[in-house]
């Protein structure tokens, strides 16, 4: 398998926003009352959202593209102060995803590895991200790339 990790363009919005969608339902089937499921709009708004991102320079979307298809990708910025999160300025990682055809071949290690380096050169001092508690395979990535658990999310339904 040879595929190459690039800037995302304009003409990768309808491949993410596939993946977009897919990373949607997986956390709705993950829990779906934590999360929101996918609909007949996810994939247009998904990739119209990353589409705003493109030009964003303390922002970046990478694409896995293997042959011209569009087989994975990353979002991920440069943030301030998150008081919300009481933390300093960071890298926020805030998607990946790897179609599933084309998992186990190192995609998301690869993405992971150039995002990190983008967020690296924009003076990111730290990265953080959250994950799904059930996505074991995304958190044994995470960890062998440096990472370690620093906050564990509840939920409480309030209402049936």
């Amino acid at each position: 398998m040879s595929f190459v990790i690039r800037r995302a363009t304009e003409a990768d919005l309808p491949a993410l926003g596939r993946l977009g969608a897919l990373l949607v339902q997986a956390h709705h089937d993950f829990d779906p009352k934590r999360f929101i499921a996918a609909t007949a709009r996810t994939q247009t708004g998904y990739a119209s959202f990353l589409g705003t991102q493109l030009a964003t320079p303390d922002a970046a979307v990478f694409v896995a593209d293997e042959n011209g298809l569009v087989i994975g990708y990353t979002y991920a910025g440069v943030e301030g102060h998150d008081w919300m999160s009481l933390r300093g300025p960071a890298g926020v990682l805030h998607d990946i995803v790897v179609d599933p055809l084309h998992r186990r071949n190192g995609v998301g290690r690869a993405l992971l590895i150039e995002t990190l380096e983008f967020l690296k050169s924009q003076g990111a001092p730290r990265v953080v991200l959250s994950t799904a508690a059930q996505n074991e395979s995304a958190q044994r990535l995470f960890a062998s790339a440096g990472f370690r658990r620093t906050m564990v999310e509840m939920t409480a339904e309030l209402s049936d």
